[in-house]
């Protein structure tokens, strides 16, 4: 009995030493991509240059830094159809696409930039054509890198594209997201499979570890007993 009331002391003392680790949180600043569906932003699983709407969707982009999209902060402005492209008509062979677009905050810019006010636009375009389209056709001059990642909507920002930003604020006032798929599946924020390797992940394998060595002194400690 002392030694299993020595090994439970000594994997709550593991536990808290691994729940008691600091986060190092590194963000990144991109335009996310999102749909509204009548009531919520959803982040988009697509990315705007292979998602088709359809006339009377609802398109938002905001530029802003997170961790991923659970952490990253909705569009703000105007977000339904009627308001944005009500003044629109429809026409055969095209269909008519709301975009709402929040440059983000000046938390959120890059060094020596300020965002400008946030926009919305009805874009008009083919049956065919994709949430990249619509946006082309509205907001212009856009700019992507090598691996098609959207990285300027009318011009902002200037430069830069997806770069890592170290110790992300956690909150800076704008609507969260929370559970959505990630940034990087959705073609929102590129590869970031090399984020911070010294975080909580770190830090709960080595308590793993000395989780399983107690363990195995456990039962070795048993078998020498019944012995």
């Amino acid at each position: 009995m002392p030694g299993a009331v020595l090994l439970g002391a000594l994997l709550a003392a593991v536990l808290a030493a691994v729940g008691a680790a600091p986060a190092h949180a590194a963000g990144y600043r991109y335009w996310s991509f999102w749909e509204h569906d009548g009531r919520q932003w959803t982040y988009a699983t697509q990315g705007p240059g292979t998602l088709r709407p359809a006339d009377g969707d609802v398109l938002g982009f905001r530029f802003a830094v997170g961790e991923d999209s659970a952490d990253v902060d909705r569009p703000r402005g105007a977000s339904s159809f009627a308001a944005i492209c009500g003044r629109t008509d429809p026409a055969p062979g095209t269909k008519r696409i709301a975009l709402s677009v929040d440059f983000g905050t000046p938390a959120d810019a890059p060094s020596g930039e300020s965002p400008p006010k946030g926009r919305t636009a009805c874009a008009r375009v083919p049956g065919d054509g994709t949430a990249a389209d619509a946006l082309a056709a509205v907001l212009k001059p856009l700019r992507y890198d090598s691996g098609s990642l959207l990285c300027a909507v009318a011009g902002y920002p200037r430069t830069g594209c997806g770069e890592q930003v170290p110790d992300a604020a956690p909150d800076k006032g704008g609507e969260r997201a929370g559970g959505q798929e990630s940034a990087g599946k959705s073609g929102g924020g590129g590869d970031r499979s090399g984020e911070d390797s010294g975080g909580p992940a770190a830090g709960l394998a080595a308590g793993a570890a000395v989780v399983a060595l107690l363990g195995a002194a456990a039962v070795r400690q048993a078998r020498r007993r019944r012995s």
